[in-house]
């Protein structure tokens, strides 16, 4: 039996194991987990650059790796505690950005300010219950090379955005975006298709 198959059959060792790496009630890891644990554990390039101001909310329990000449800005908040987190090259996550995994950016992704990623959705379906405390329900968050997402912008959980797409500044993306195209609103709609025969973008 795996390690996990054994949490899993112990719920109360399985608590006890959460509660010594983060309080209750709290998204953020304790400070020995973010001192002695998580610079073994997560995939952090030398060449990459986290502002002292941005907000790392890590667990070593899933993934978090950042690749050479990403950028991630003052006030942004990085949490991985539902699912990875996976930053590629040359990527600027913007200021006071949010990312809730499991979000993958590709290469030269350029993300403008106030951006929210969000990669969970909390369960309703029991209405005796509050939403807080239904189980979290995630699905991947994956951004291809080279796309660029104007400030404001919201992409929900289960969303692809193809490479070289553009998000318009303040659009809400709730459904996958194709490669090459330009999309804009709430929710976000493509306008713009890239014509490779012309060179150009055109209106579709």
């Amino acid at each position: 039996m795996s390690i996990t198959e054994k949490l899993k059959s112990q719920p109360r060792l399985k608590k006890f194991l959460h509660w010594l790496l983060v309080k209750t009630s709290h998204s953020a890891p304790r400070k020995w987990v973010i001192w002695f644990i998580n610079p073994f554990v997560h995939k952090r390039s030398n060449k990459a650059l986290i502002m002292p101001n941005a907000r790392l909310d890590l667990f070593p329990f899933k993934n978090f790796e950042i690749g050479p000449n990403s950028i991630i800005e003052d006030f942004s908040v990085i949490n991985n505690g539902v699912g990875d987190v996976i930053i590629g090259h040359h990527v600027g996550v913007g200021i006071s950005n949010v990312i809730i995994g499991p979000v993958t950016l590709g290469n030269y992704v350029m993300l403008a300010q106030h951006i929210v990623f969000s990669g969970l959705n909390h369960g309703f379906a029991d209405v005796t219950k509050p939403p807080r405390v239904q189980p979290v329900i995630t699905k991947p968050i994956v951004v291809e090379d080279n796309v660029w997402i104007g400030a404001n912008s919201t992409v929900t959980a289960g969303v692809k955005i193809g490479k070289n797409a553009i998000i318009g500044a303040g659009s809400v993306v709730t459904k996958d975006i194709p490669a090459y195209t330009v999309a804009v609103g709430n929710p976000a709609r493509v306008i713009k298709k890239y014509n490779f025969e012309t060179a150009a973008w055109e209106r579709v």
